[in-house]
């Protein structure tokens, strides 16, 4: 049968903190990243688990997608793929309109790429600003003026604004798939994405991946003195709330033994009925980290 590939967006409604276990640095608890970008993802295994257990699908059902449980899963694989999710858009402090909703050249560019495999092959190339610069799709929100003097500023950053045309088609896209119809308030959640879209130069978003993150120190008190206990200081990172994170699903029916397969239509709806409601991603669920909205796209 033939390999169906969506779009899966993962949109964090509260900090998400897809962990490594264990960190060497000042950091106690980091972020999982990639070793070569640096770029913080959420392991496929993490969407593929969150799926299953909100999925409310008949055992059969729920095998012949995610496979069967781990004492037969020798048996037969799971009719869908789950990709790791990797940072789109990272949300960045904004002195003009709060936040902006950050990426750059190449991780737009690796984006475009698996576009292409789900069949969206209508993305333009995606700006290139240069040092000190920074591409928008509309300048109403972002820009601030001092004088003559336009500029973007964003954490400790004072960027040089340029609306690029090129842009607009990413914002068109992304903004419909992340908040599409009949979505409550979709269409001004799309006319906020568009305003807040920023491209900044593959340098300067690695910085700001180094330095943007939400970093908070956690501790365990005595319960007799409410004084720390020994040892219980630590910290943990986080991706901040509003950060947007990409997958790919690849959709192959398996053709289980004394099962009937589901074809992948019949694959796609169902896992539509799963993604509805806000589900939880990451650790420290029961503090709050990780609920997050998830949209299926490219479909």
């Amino acid at each position: 049968m033939t390999t169906t590939t969506r779009l899966l967006f993962i949109h964090a409604l509260s900090p998400l903190h897809a962990g490594t276990g264990q960190g060497s640095g000042v950091i106690d608890l980091p972020i999982a990243r990639e070793k070569a970008t640096g770029l913080p993802y959420l392991p496929g295994s993490s969407i593929k688990g969150t799926l299953r257990d909100s999925a409310g699908l008949s055992p059969e059902e729920t095998a012949a997608i995610f496979g069967p449980d781990t004492t037969n899963a020798a048996e037969f694989a799971g009719s869908v793929q789950f990709a790791d999710a990797r940072l789109l858009l990272l949300p960045i402090r904004s002195l003009g309109g709060t936040f902006a909703w950050v990426s750059s050249p190449y991780v737009l560019r690796r984006f475009a790429r698996d576009a292409r495999d789900a069949g969206i092959d209508d993305l333009p190339a995606p700006p290139d600003p240069p040092a000190e610069t920074c591409a928008l799709a509309s300048e109403a929100r972002l820009v601030i003026r001092e004088g003559q003097r336009q500029m973007v500023v964003l954490e400790d950053l004072d960027l040089q604004p340029s609306v690029d045309t090129d842009l607009a088609p990413w914002a068109t896209k992304l903004g419909i798939w992340l908040f599409p119809d009949p979505e409550p308030d979709a269409t001004y959640w799309r006319t906020t994405f568009t305003e807040r879209l920023c491209v900044v130069q593959d340098e300067v978003f690695s910085f700001l991946l180094n330095t943007a993150t939400e970093v908070v120190a956690r501790i365990k008190l005595k319960d007799d003195t409410k004084t720390v206990a020994n040892g219980q200081l630590w910290y943990e990172e986080a991706l901040p709330a509003e950060s947007i994170l990409s997958s790919m699903l690849l959709i192959n029916p398996v053709q289980a033994p004394k099962r009937k397969a589901l074809d992948g239509a019949a694959i796609e709806e169902r896992i539509k009925t799963m993604i509805q409601p806000s589900l939880q991603f990451g650790g420290k669920a029961t503090v709050g980290r990780g609920v997050c909205r998830v949209r299926l796209g490219g479909a």
